[in-house]
Order: C-alpha cells, then structure tokens, then sequence
C-alpha cells in the first residue's frame, strides 16, 4: 500500500476527519471599501443575507452593510480563524472584541456557549480588499464540553515559520500553527481546554508551500493511530512519493510514513493531524454536542441565557476605520499590535 490512503474533492466545504468538524477556505477578491466599511459596488443581484454564490470573485455571505457573519451563537466545539489575507473584526457576548488579520489566528474555544460575529470590514477606500482565510471547526472533548468559553490570540509575529531549502535551491516554507516541528520554535500554546493543548492527541495544523519544482520530505507523527490529511489548495503539480496527486484535492496520507512531497508548479498546502477522539457527535448547526438530548438542551439552554446576551449596539459591529490590529479580553486584558 501506498502513502495516498484517500483522495477528497475540495469544494466550498472540506471534508475531514475526527476529532476536525469543518473545514473552509475563504478567497474573497473585495473591491475598494465605503465610508461604512462595505463594498464600493453595486450589490443588485445578491440575496443579502446569505450570498454564496461568489458574483465578481466575492460574497457577502451573511452580512448586509458589511462582508461577514454578523451574532451567531456556538457551543461545545472549536474554532480555529488563520487569517493570510484581510482584517477580520471580531464580537462576542463575553465583551471581548478583536481586529486580526494578515496572518494571525484567532482560537475560540466556545465551551458551555458564546455568541459572537466575525466581519470583514473593507478599509481600503482606493484599491481592492483582498481577504483570505482558513476556519477550522475542532470538536472538544465529552469531558470539556462546557467549559468556560476563552478566546487566545496567536498574533502573526508569534507563529513559527520554517524555511527548508532543497538540493536544488528551491524553497519550502512550513507555517506551525499547532504541533510540534522538528528543529523549530514551538507555536503560541492553544487554549487550556483544548484538544490541541493535549501531547496525547498529537494535534497539527501547519500550511505548507513548495516553491515550483521544490521537493520536501514531510516528517511522520509521532503516533501510530494519529489521521493525517493533506489539503491541495493552490497548484496543481503535487506529487507524493511520486504518485500524482494533482491539485484543488484532498489526500488522506498515512501519518506513520515519511512522504516525499514534490510540486511541479507552486503548490500550497494545509494540513490537519490529529489523533482522533472516538465519540459520538451529535451536531445541530452551530452546537456541536455527543447525544440528541444535549442538542435538545443547548436549544432550550439558548433560548433561555442566549449565552450571555448580546452587549453591541448592533449585530454585525465594526471597529472603526484605523487598521490596527488589537484584541480586548473579557476580562479586560487589551493586546495591541503597533
């Protein structure tokens, strides 16, 4: 048997593996902004609202005024918001707010239940607004559930990036996220509760680029039963151990092995390892949960608390027109990026 376990067609959505719910990779070519921080461009044509359907190379998806996904609540899972391109505004019914971006990486354990937006203000008011970002949604264990949510912050200069040259010259560049790579800086830890912050689960998430014709040998995981599944999302040139593999694909790979990894053309990579969690999922929209009844009372538990309230004048809050990047804490804590 090969290296190549499975191959995964990439659609909006990716399919993963346990213990990762979801996976999406956001590519938004947004024109100059406005004065409230909207596209420069006529939305005729759009179901505001929920507009997917990407008309000119971008969406509103759920906003109105502003791109974005204004209050929503989520409880008993992770998210994890890589963001490479872009400002993402942040709000949530703890109090806290956050603007990152241009490679940062927000990671929000919603535990017991918080309701928050996430919106794409448009700052540039003369050239386009370019975002792109990866979500990742990963399941919490049975035990952690409902533990206080808690947000963390892993700003770009803190993420380690490694940079191995091949034989010939050319170039891989390796972006740790999550887990450990061999000979480089550990990344920002993830929060406490989190499956990631456990050694046991041998988690990682890490974005790879290969130069055209680069080669690179991916080290294996450090467990036996960890799944790994590589994400070709830019490039169609990918080869592992010299089988073609092509592009705009997902392949499942054996995590025990060393893989050659080879790019034709410029190719780039996301990766998600993690030994699973083995239990049951019951999911109803944002909850995810491990029994229809705790579904039922996430539900009731809602409609009951709305996880807090909202505490922002309006549903899809933006932060203002300087491009600072900056997190306020719930419990006051202001970081700011200068």
């Amino acid at each position: 048997m090969g290296v190549v376990l499975r191959r995964i067609p990439l659609g909006f959505q990716w399919e993963t593996a346990d213990p990762f719910l979801f996976c999406v990779h956001h590519l938004d070519r947004y024109p100059a902004g406005t004065a409230e921080h909207g596209p420069a461009a006529s939305l005729d044509g759009r179901v505001l609202g929920q507009d997917f359907e990407a008309i000119d190379g971008w969406r509103m998806y759920h906003g109105e005024v502003v791109p974005g996904f204004p209050a929503h609540p989520h409880r008993g899972f992770e998210t994890v918001t890589y963001v490479r391109q872009g400002l993402i505004d942040h709000s949530d019914s703890l109090g806290a707010a956050a603007r990152f971006g241009r490679g940062d990486v927000q990671w929000l354990t919603a535990g017991a239940g918080v309701t928050h937006s996430e919106m794409f203000p448009l700052l540039d008011r003369d050239h386009p607004n370019t975002l792109e970002l990866f979500q990742i949604w990963l399941n919490l264990p049975a035990s952690h559930k409902l533990v206080e949510p808690h947000f963390s912050m892993l700003w770009d200069k803190d993420i380690p990036r490694h940079l191995v040259t091949d034989d010939q010259g050319r170039c891989v560049e390796v972006t740790v996220i999550a887990g450990r790579f061999p000979g480089a800086a550990a990344p920002p830890p993830p929060p406490p509760d989190s499956w990631a912050s456990r050694p046991e689960a041998d988690l990682a998430i890490w974005h790879i680029v290969l130069e055209a014709g680069a080669a690179w040998e991916l080290p294996p995981a450090a467990s036996d039963d960890a799944t790994r599944t590589l994400y070709a999302l830019q490039g169609d040139g990918l080869a592992l151990d010299g089988e073609q593999v092509g592009g705009s694909v997902g392949v499942v790979v054996d995590a025990t092995a060393r893989v050659s990894l080879s790019a034709a053309d410029r190719v780039e990579i996301l990766m998600l390892q993690a030994r699973p969690l083995r239990e049951p999922v019951a999911q109803y929209g944002p909850f995810v949960m491990n029994t229809r009844a705790e579904i039922e009372q996430t539900l009731a538990d809602y409609q009951r608390t709305r996880f807090g309230g909202w505490p922002w004048d309006r549903h899809d809050p933006v932060h203002g027109s300087d491009p600072t990047r900056f997190a306020r804490h719930a419990d006051g804590r202001v970081e700011r990026l200068v």
